[in-house]
């Protein structure tokens, strides 16, 4: 991200009137204004403020092994009930880490700005990135930002590349995973994906479903005192809780049960999937956790997802089997079985 420092001029109109302009991806005066107005302000620190091509971070003494993630959020709309494109870029990045065990220390932020956006929206955003950084005790380090013509992209997307340690000796892995071992999952499902839907649509409910978008870094460093107890760790996102068991299992000599009645979700959820025809197993999620424990250890992980806000409706779900290997089945609420599958498609398009 090198830039050349400008003087910036006095003779601006406010910033709810000003709008990204292709200049501001140009690498020249107004793309230093940007960065100097409204970036380096924000997210200021050593690493970042050379704004060189590459920061240069110090590795914490201790050892460990290092975890890198990457990941592109084109979510629409950029800002929905209970969250915006930023917090949710934020918290994606540090759960994918997490989920590998990682404790997340640095994120680069890459902006791609449809000309025309407001200003005001751009800021609104990236207030959004430095609190939920500054929640998650992670320093954003490096960054670019492109400005394409209107109508060639759909008013912002993001991309966060992040990096984290990984204490020695720990592996989450799903070939850990062996009969007998509990599945539990951190809350409710398919918050995100109808909040997302319905501000989209503009649908209303009785209650407003609200995304459930958290950093999950400090539960899962929680869960990670099992030590070789806690097997492999997951957050369900795109594809839902559905697409996250069939990943755990597929190829593996065990299967999955859960069941029907114990799966936390929302009134206001069940009420939209049952509405639109939505499978709730299927649909996002970007602040719940599933994790594979040992059963004797199941309810200690079970009180350490419950001792963080994020956790409060964490519930056991079911268990990994010798029957059926490879496959996720539900006991239903009538008593029956079903194969739960892989989505078919996108059910729910640019969700994040």
């Amino acid at each position: 991200m090198r830039h050349i420092r400008f003087p910036t001029s006095d003779l601006r109109p406010p910033a709810s009137e000003r709008r990204v302009l292709l200049g501001h991806g140009s690498g020249g005066k107004l793309s230093a204004d940007l960065v100097e107005e409204l970036i380096v302000p924000r997210f200021s620190n050593p690493a970042l403020d050379a704004l060189g091509d590459s920061a240069v971070v110090a590795i914490p003494e201790g050892g460990g092994r290092l975890a890198i993630t990457t990941d592109s959020y084109v979510v629409d709309p950029i800002f929905f009930p209970g969250g915006d494109i930023g917090d949710l870029a934020v918290n994606g990045t540090v759960n994918d880490l997490a989920m590998a065990g990682a404790d997340p220390l640095y994120l680069t932020l890459g902006m791609v700005i449809e000309e025309g956006l407001l200003f005001s929206d751009l800021e609104r955003v990236l207030d959004s990135v430095k609190r939920s950084a500054d929640s998650a005790g992670v320093k954003v380090v490096a960054g670019d930002t492109k400005v394409v013509p209107r109508g060639k992209a759909d008013k912002l997307f993001l991309n966060t590349s992040g990096v984290g340690l990984v204490p020695a000796g720990f592996v989450s892995a799903r070939e850990n995973i062996g009969p007998g071992d509990a599945v539990i999952l951190s809350g409710t499902i398919g918050d995100h994906g109808v909040a997302v839907m319905s501000k989209r649509a503009g649908l209303g409910f009785a209650t407003e479903v609200r995304s459930d978008t958290a950093a999950l870094h400090r539960m899962a460093a929680a869960l990670r005192r099992l030590g070789g107890a806690l097997r492999f760790m997951r957050d369900p996102t795109r594809g839902g809780l559905a697409a996250t068991l069939c990943e755990a299992c597929r190829g593996r000599p065990c299967g999955v049960e859960i069941g029907e009645t114990v799966i936390p979700i929302d009134p206001g959820v069940r009420a939209a999937c049952d509405l639109l025809g939505l499978d709730p197993l299927h649909v996002a999620n970007e602040g719940k956790m599933v994790a594979f424990v040992a059963p004797e250890r199941a309810d200690e992980a079970l009180a350490a997802m419950r001792g963080f806000v994020e956790g409060n409706d964490a519930a056991v779900i079911g268990r990994a089997v010798e029957t059926r290997p490879g496959m996720v089945v539900l006991l239903t609420r009538a008593g029956g079985k079903r194969i739960v599958d892989l989505p078919a498609g996108e059910i729910l398009p640019r969700i994040c």
